[in-house]
């Protein structure tokens, strides 16, 4: 008698991890963000691209080990990471999907922020020091505590930041923010550290995106999958994946997406609109 295995597909093994933050438990940020890549690379396995990382890992272990201090640890990483892996941004093509997906960005060693930041933040995290990503408006940006202080960082380079500098990056969004009377406190706001799951939502929604722009329904429709995974009451991520399945000629999954966004948002702005292209998906359907 052979036993049968039932393999989860990459979406239903992305469901799994994520909702390991559901129960109490801290979802695997760099396993899931590596995940992202197999809308793009279907027989990509994931734990090769982890294994890549262990082996980063060891050597960097031997350029700072135990017992070393962090800011030696910090400095230490900051040489291993951007000068002898060479890791930077992609200013030529920024807006590749390439640089968000982690096995691309280990191959070419070119990445945007966030991408970045996921990498650094678990050789980081590996080397025992207290870091974290900072969802920060405009630039993704992570940060370390030290004895000394805190230390804010931009990813794409090592560049420590000071907080003159944190400010004026602040400055151009100010005018789309909530208004705070107190500077100190908003900049702290923006300066909080992102969850795994914050970390995650925002890499699928840059390429959520550049998917639209570029009307590559099928895959806005794969990352729309992974956003409700991880925010299942964000009821515009299933009117968006509506739009894609019309888009796409999914007539069905269509009405079923925004048949479920209007039950809960039935007050919303576009509440009417959305009833009136449900009503000619389900003619179409006749």
């Amino acid at each position: 008698m052979s036993l049968q295995f039932n393999v989860p597909s990459p979406q239903e093994y992305f469901s799994c991890l994520v909702r390991q933050g559901d129960s109490g438990e801290s979802i695997p940020l760099l396993e899931a963000a590596a995940c992202i890549a197999q809308d793009a690379y279907a027989q990509l396995d994931v734990e090769q691209v982890l294994e890549e990382v262990d082996r980063l890992l060891e050597r960097l272990h031997r350029a700072a080990p135990e017992g070393t201090e962090p800011m030696q640890r910090l400095q230490a990483l900051n040489r291993f990471f951007y000068t002898e892996l060479g890791f930077s941004s992609n200013l030529n093509n920024y807006y590749d999907p390439e640089n968000s997906y982690l096995n691309a960005v280990l191959r070419t060693r070119r990445g945007i922020p966030i991408s970045l930041a996921v990498l650094w933040l678990e050789l980081a995290q590996g080397i025992g020091l207290r870091a974290h990503g900072v969802s920060f408006p405009g630039h993704f940006l992570v940060k370390v505590s030290l004895p000394e202080g805190q230390v804010i960082l931009d990813p794409t380079s090592g560049q420590s930041l000071s907080r003159e500098e944190v400010s004026e990056r602040l400055e151009p969004f100010l005018t789309r923010l909530p208004h705070v009377d107190d500077p100190d406190a908003r900049l702290a706001d923006y300066l909080r550290p992102a969850s795994a799951r914050q970390i995650l939502v925002r890499m699928l929604r840059n390429l959520k995106e550049i998917h639209r722009a570029e009307g590559d329904w099928q895959r806005l429709i794969d990352v729309e999958c992974r956003l409700i995974a991880l925010l299942p009451d964000a009821w515009v991520e299933w009117r968006d994946r509506g739009f894609a399945h019309v888009e796409r000629g999914h007539m069905q999954e269509a009405i079923s997406d925004l048949e479920m966004y209007l039950e809960h948002e039935s007050a919303s702005a576009d509440a009417d609109a959305i009833q009136e292209l449900l009503l000619r998906l389900r003619e179409s359907q006749s």
